[in-house]
């Protein structure tokens, strides 16, 4: 029968989990402390988003909305909005920059003769001109339903004031640069501000201003009052144009997401109305937007797909997002589920952390991350606005705080470890350790010899090692060994393994003599009478002990290479003597003993009925039947081998 390696071939397990364990599991304390925190800082974070008091988190946010704008990719525009482009060619025909007002005046009254639904102007007509152009642009004007820019002016750059109700978070200016009045009996007024990041571009335009007297309309919003000839319901965190509804984020501000670079909103030159070289319906039922495009003039502002959009071009897109609702939506609900996200998701991946401290909780809590990812990004693709940069914020510090604490811990853990392994080598072979320190060459070459093999087990002590906790089964661990190291010095075996509750030992190493069998059999009675005295004073103890023992041709040896060598006994004869404990144990016996060993010692010792049998037996891995005698009287065996006529 072919041998297998066994250095402790009785539940290889079982030691390290009598011991040490309880020690590897997370403190359920220290996680609940770990998700109350992640918990706190989310919450903390995502507040402040919804309240808008969050500068540094924006700042990260703007430049991942950047990134997430360029992977969603350039838009077409499909609602009817053109822009009238003042550019180099048509400064060209006027001859200067600004326009004379008599060019601005034919620029408009052309736009004005195909019918548009409205005409926004993006200039500011705050200063008189020459009497004949401007009544001629004011003429202009009143031939379609026309808006006109006005602007502005803050005491600060700090725009927001602490206003209450719907108008909380409402620009508040200083006052309004209204365009001259000559031009207000012919065209409305709106508002052409907009508000930018600290890299200057254009996130959300405000649909209202408000100063000391009055309330204006932001440009965009006035633009589609006029082409939809119905005023604008504003309520707190909604824009309504008849069943249009616009969802506005805090401050009624619109959040604008760009189509793309210059040029991607239908854009005509000037020079071509000028030139009347325009398709004469053109710009029949569009809303026309008319700004400047001029190199060197007119406001441009970076954006993912253009690092100089003009400002016309800004306009036009949220007159776009009003009339197509098709605007990124950021509102107080988005901004709630971002609070959701920010406390939720660092607890999932602390959770995985803490779970297994392996690849595998850091693949879950990978795995986790990237869907978050995705989901954000699908949803930002589908027009809703959720923050990327407050469960980033939420979820660093907290999983790198936790992963520090683990790593520290398990650095911790591995020193305690280390000590208590090296504790236990020393106590694990002492036969071999004191072979060893006479030989440093014991063993290496494997030495093949006959002797006899005895298991002792203490049987139920995994159970109980989790009831008592550390220090009590290390005591416990303690005692049985001091108790079978006794008695195997008292009969002349050698310890080759112990650890946990388990105990192997050898009679015959380094050299055989014929009373090897005599003293393994006296270790087996000897043992048994020292445990059966100290488990009965132990009443709390609800643990029993078996013993294996066998006579054969065994091999010593070392196993693996350089510093990483063992000592292990391998062999038929060590398997089977490590088997017989389970015989023993289903049988309701303390001890088993082959036929075997008792062949080599003799029967003397029967006639004081120690021993019972034998019975023929079926051992695990092995062919046939093996004789076995047991400790005491095994009703059930004696019962079938009674019945066989044996």
């Amino acid at each position: 029968m072919a041998t297998e390696p066994c250095q402790w071939p009785v539940k290889p397990h079982r030691a390290l989990t009598a011991t040490v364990a309880i020690t590897m599991v997370i403190p359920k304390s220290s996680l609940a402390v770990a998700l109350l925190l992640s918990a706190l800082w989310g919450g903390l974070l995502g507040w402040l988003n919804l309240t808008g008091d969050a500068p540094a988190i924006d700042r990260v946010e703007a430049t991942l909305t950047d990134f997430r704008m360029l992977l969603r990719g350039e838009r077409t525009p499909v609602a009817p909005v053109v822009i009238v482009a003042i550019d180099d060619a048509t400064v060209e025909i006027a001859g200067r920059y600004p326009l004379p007002r008599s060019v601005l005046a034919e620029l408009v009254e052309k736009a004005a003769l195909q019918r548009p639904k409205a005409i926004a102007v993006d200039i500011l007509l705050a200063d008189e001109g020459d009497d004949a152009g401007d009544r001629a642009l004011s003429e202009a004007l009143s031939k379609a339903p026309t808006v006109v820019a006005a602007a502005a002016v803050f005491p600060s750059s700090v725009a927001n004031a602490p206003l209450e109700g719907v108008f909380a978070g409402v620009p508040s200016a200083e006052r309004l640069l209204r365009p001259h009045p000559k031009f207000l009996r012919s065209a409305s007024i709106g508002v052409a501000n907009m508000e930018t990041d600290e890299n200057g571009v254009p996130r959300d335009l405000p649909v209202l201003f408000r100063t000391s007297d009055t309330v204006a309309p932001a440009l965009p919003v006035k633009a589609v009052a006029l082409a939809l000839e119905t005023e604008p319901v504003i309520e707190a965190g909604l824009l309504q144009f008849g069943d249009r509804k616009i969802a506005l984020d805090r401050g009624l501000r619109l959040p604008i997401a760009f189509y793309g670079p210059r040029g991607t909103i239908p854009t005509v030159s000037g020079a071509e109305l000028l030139r009347s070289e325009l398709d004469p319906s053109a710009l029949a039922d569009q809303v026309v937007v008319i700004g400047a495009s001029v190199t060197g003039g007119g406001d441009v502002f970076p954006t993912p797909f253009d690092p100089v959009l003009p400002g016309v071009e800004v306009i036009a897109t949220a007159i776009h997002h009003i009339l197509e609702a098709d605007g990124p939506r950021r509102d107080e609900t988005t901004r709630y589920a971002d609070l959701a996200v920010a406390i939720f998701l660092p607890m999932l991946l602390v959770s995985c952390l803490a779970w297994r401290r392996n690849a595998l909780g850091f693949s879950a809590a990978g795995s986790i991350l990237g869907l978050w990812a995705i989901a954000n990004m699908l949803a930002f693709s589908n027009g809703i606005w959720f923050s990327a940069a407050v469960p980033i914020a939420a979820v660093l510090p907290t999983v790198l705080l936790f992963g520090a604490a683990q790593l520290w811990q398990g650095r911790s853990n591995a020193a305690r470890f280390e000590r208590q392994s090296m504790m236990l080598q020393r106590i694990q072979a002492p036969g071999y350790s004191r072979l060893l320190a006479r030989n440093p060459s014991f063993l290496a070459t494997p030495l093949h010899l006959e002797a006899a093999v005895v298991f002792v087990d203490l049987s139920g002590f995994t159970g109980l090692s989790e009831e008592l906790g550390a220090i009590a089964t290390r005591e416990i661990i303690d005692k049985f060994y001091d108790l079978v190291d006794a008695e195997v010095t008292a009969t002349g075996g050698a310890i080759t393994s112990f650890m946990g509750d388990g105990v192997m030992i050898l009679f015959g190493l380094p050299n055989a003599t014929k009373d090897d069998a005599l003293n393994a059999l006296r270790c087996c009675f000897r043992i048994s009478r020292r445990l059966d005295g100290w488990l009965s004073d132990q009443q709390n103890l609800k643990i029993g002990y078996k013993i294996g023992a066998h006579f054969g041709p065994v091999v010593a040896s070392r196993l693996g290479r350089g510093a990483t060598q063992q000592i292990a006994t391998t062999g038929d004869t060590v398997n089977v003597a490590s088997r017989l404990m389970d015989i023993a144990a289903e049988n309701e016996a303390s001890l088993a003993v082959s036929a075997e060993l008792l062949n080599r010692v003799g029967h003397a010792v029967l006639e004081k009925g120690s021993l019972k049998g034998p019975y023929d037996v079926h051992v695990r891995g092995r062919t046939g039947a093996l004789a076995v005698w047991l400790s005491s009287s095994s009703p059930g065996l004696e019962a079938r081998h009674s019945s066989t006529g044996k």
